[in-house]
């Protein structure tokens, strides 16, 4: 029987034994999925724990759990950051949904010459990524961050991270010896423009080609980010 998975937050304390009383959680777990007394579920906290519980008690109000079993936890092996230029809003909740189930610790939606739409749901975006984490079986919620101008964002990153900006053409093999924290650039439809061209360069930021075919913008975010995961 599949075992569900809920992320609680630090603000739930997952001790061996307690009455959980989260309205979110028990409406979906006593009106949605119709949990039973003696069910199992997964909870973890996105830092450092990930238990199995069985549920001792259950009602609209409160649940009673009893820890079974810890579980090991499950984090991505790099720290990528994904900075992605704004697309329609399903194409953001796409890229947002499967690159957490890639492994992209770091969502930033970048504002650049070509966007056309600039607004940009936050509290959506965190529920798909925490949904996409609970399904995938990941233990931390990545980041996600209010969009950023393009100047902006390489003035902020160019000294912490290896950037790298992913299209068509160019060497698909780099190389990234012990950097665990990789930024990758996605550009717009109709791509990057002159000027931001310009300042990449400028910046000395490096080119990774993802395959001879043009790619979605949504589609290269998920083949770039599964290149260094």
């Amino acid at each position: 029987m599949r075992l569900h998975r809920f992320y609680t937050g630090p603000d739930i304390r997952l001790k061996e034994d307690f009455w959980l009383h989260d309205e979110l959680l028990l409406w979906q777990w006593h009106k949605v999925l119709r949990f039973r007394t003696g069910q199992q579920i997964v909870l973890f906290d996105g830092q450092a724990k990930q238990r199995l519980y069985k549920i001792a008690e259950i009602s609209k109000n409160e649940a009673h759990l009893q820890l079974i079993t810890d579980m090991p936890l499950k984090r991505p092996k790099r720290h990528i950051y994904l900075f992605w230029s704004l697309l329609k809003r399903e194409n953001n909740e796409y890229i947002i949904q499967k690159c957490t189930e890639v492994g992209v610790s770091n969502f930033v939606p970048v504002i650049s010459e070509r966007t056309v739409k600039k607004d940009f749901n936050m509290a959506r975006a965190q529920k798909i990524a925490v949904e996409a984490s609970e399904q995938c079986g990941r233990t931390d919620i990545p980041l996600i961050r209010e969009p950023v101008r393009l100047d902006k964002v390489l003035e902020e990153y160019r000294d912490k991270l290896k950037l790298i900006i992913c299209d068509e053409g160019g060497p698909e093999d780099i190389d990234l010896a012990d950097d665990d924290r990789t930024g990758l650039f996605i550009g717009p439809e109709g791509g990057w423009s002159d000027h931001e061209q310009k300042m990449f360069s400028e910046s000395g930021i490096m080119a990774m080609g993802l395959g001879d075919f043009t790619l979605r913008a949504e589609t290269a975010a998920i083949v770039a980010s599964s290149k260094f995961l």
